[in-house]
């Protein structure tokens, strides 16, 4: 008797699932809604219509599911794994259902407990002492908890274990402990909870926050955007062609103002000035066997000569800035 009762409560809540199937009425079975004027309404309601999909398989009994699953996990059967998994769809979504005030797509939670349930029937071990539907329930819940958790803000909140602890468990300690007349500070949640007090304050400010679109007015200025307000990370277009262009024509007006250069001249101008790695004057003095004063004065004196052609070059562009001059 206690065997059988211990199996029953393990078995997916067949009425729960069934009521939504099938609302009870007062009037007699003959005025009930036909399963053809039933199926039309469930169109309506992706959660009924999937629910009416799934009434077609039967739960297992203990001892039916053992075979299969032994089945499965001696020769990977597929059949056997389909038949555990269709028979166990009702109790995802008697979990999902548990879910769905904090995330309010059904199908959504659904699908991922789906997963969670495919994950445990590939992982369950049937010579333990345990059903399927008990070992499953966690799994469900876990592949639940994390879409929730990935999918709660634009922002993730859950992406590390501390931080999937802290969503789920903050609120409870917070008051427990207001319950015993204890202020919950951050440390000690911290300390409760076994993270660091930082997790705390990023976790809580996190859930305090909200996210906030792009399009939303700023103060009392409705034709001020948060949109308008952020800075542009990348060149426009226009702007990358106008520079591109510009780079070109000076590169041409540095070749032909070269022409004229001396050949100390040219080695300033080309292996220091406009050199992606520069020699130093030190280095260049050497070469020409000069002091290092030296090569800073004709390197002065060239920035001069350079500065008033590139004026005159570019004379009709309006601030125009000699990027190689600080």
């Amino acid at each position: 008797m206690s065997k059988k009762r211990s199996e029953k409560k393990l078995e997916p809540n067949e009425e729960s699932i069934e009521a939504l199937l099938e609302p009870k009425s007062e009037k007699p079975a003959s005025e009930q809604l036909s399963p053809e004027a039933r199926d039309k309404l469930a169109k309506l309601d992706p959660v009924r219509r999937y629910l009416l999909e799934i009434s077609r398989f039967e739960p297992l009994t203990a001892e039916e599911e053992h075979r299969l699953a032994v089945l499965y996990r001696k020769q990977g059967d597929q059949q056997a794994a389909y038949r555990l998994i269709t028979s166990n769809l009702r109790m995802v979504v008697q979990i999902a259902r548990l879910y769905n005030r904090v995330y309010a797509n059904a199908m959504d939670l659904i699908q991922e407990g789906n997963i969670g349930l495919m994950e445990a029937v590939k992982r369950f071990d049937p010579y333990r002492e345990a059903r399927l539907p008990t070992y499953a329930s966690w799994w469900i819940k876990a592949y639940i908890l994390k879409f929730i958790l990935d999918n709660f803000r634009i922002v993730r909140v859950g992406t590390t274990n501390e931080r999937r602890k802290l969503f789920f468990n903050l609120r409870k300690e917070k008051e427990k402990l207001r319950l015993q007349g204890i202020d919950p500070t951050p440390a000690l949640i911290a300390q409760r909870l076994n993270v660091s007090p930082e997790e705390v304050r990023a976790i809580e400010h996190t859930i305090e926050s909200s996210d906030l679109s792009l399009d939303a007015s700023v103060g009392e200025n409705q034709s001020l955007r948060y949109m308008d307000t952020l800075t542009a990370t990348e060149e426009m277009v226009d702007d990358q062609l106008a520079r591109g262009e510009l780079k070109e024509l000076f590169h041409q007006e540095i070749q032909e103002f070269s022409r004229a250069l001396k050949e100390r001249e040219r080695v300033i101008l080309y292996e220091r000035l406009i050199a992606e790695t520069p020699r130093t004057l030190q280095d260049i003095a050497a070469q020409f066997g000069v002091s290092r004063e030296a090569i800073r004065l004709n390197e002065k004196t060239l920035v001069a000569k350079i500065k008033e052609h590139m004026q005159e070059a570019f004379k009709n562009v309006t601030e125009f800035e000699f990027a190689m001059i600080t």
